[in-house]
């Protein structure tokens, strides 16, 4: 049992964007589990279905918003609390010196687009799917990719059964990736590729944004 609890890694900056996005999910969390219609209604109207994208036809169960919207507002929703409280711990410690490292506005930008693109990798490989999906895993998966390219020697002081202990982010990163594959034959209704996506999108725009800041101090 590997729980990272935080980083050894300072940031110069306050992390705004990153705790906005927290208390956002968190927020609507609560909305969900306290709202009459309760949380299936919003899982259903505002997660993201596969097929929908794919065939360009909604499903006919209650009314749900127009499926290109559901890329977005999926991001934002959560089945329970665990599924909550994994994502926004993960984006806790890693968030922070992403954001620091981006700025506020190209951080928005890099979620956004890291979640977005680990929901399209999900509905391509599943595309007659009538389940939604939902959650912030993809985005963050997103993060952690970035935070393994910037940060591998990082110290994330992590539970190991009944231990705390410093363990290079490397570890802990590749660690979490590798278990999001052995988990694929498995399922359980998680979306594994989502996961998997995001993570390797991560890896991928943070490089672009490297190389292209690079070019510029060339220049």
């Amino acid at each position: 049992m590997f729980i990272p609890l935080k980083d050894e890694n300072p940031v110069s900056r306050f992390p705004y964007v990153t705790i906005f996005f927290i208390a956002l999910n968190i927020v609507i969390f609560f909305y969900q589990i306290l709202s009459p219609q309760g949380l299936a209604h919003f899982v259903y109207k505002m997660g993201a279905i596969p097929y929908e994208i794919t065939h360009f036809r909604t499903v006919p169960f209650f009314p749900r918003i127009s499926p290109p919207l559901t890329l977005v507002t999926s991001m934002f929703l959560h089945g329970s609390f665990l599924h909550l409280f994994g994502n926004m711990l993960y984006l806790w410690i890693f968030g922070n010196n992403i954001e620091d490292f981006l700025g506020s506005f190209r951080f928005v930008l890099f979620y956004l687009v890291s979640g977005l693109g680990a929901s399209l990798i999900h509905i391509v490989l599943n595309p007659s799917s009538q389940v939604p999906m939902i959650g912030a895993s993809g985005a963050v998966a997103g993060i952690l990719g970035a935070y393994l390219i910037l940060y591998p020697g990082a110290r994330i002081l992590t539970l190991v059964f009944i231990w705390i202990l410093p363990i290079p982010a490397a570890f802990i990163l590749g660690l979490w990736f590798f278990g999001q594959v052995l988990n694929i034959g498995i399922g359980g209704g998680v979306a594994w590729w989502a996961h998997i996506g995001g993570f390797l999108i991560g890896i991928a725009l943070i490089r672009f944004y490297l190389k292209r800041k690079k070019k510029v101090w060339i220049h």
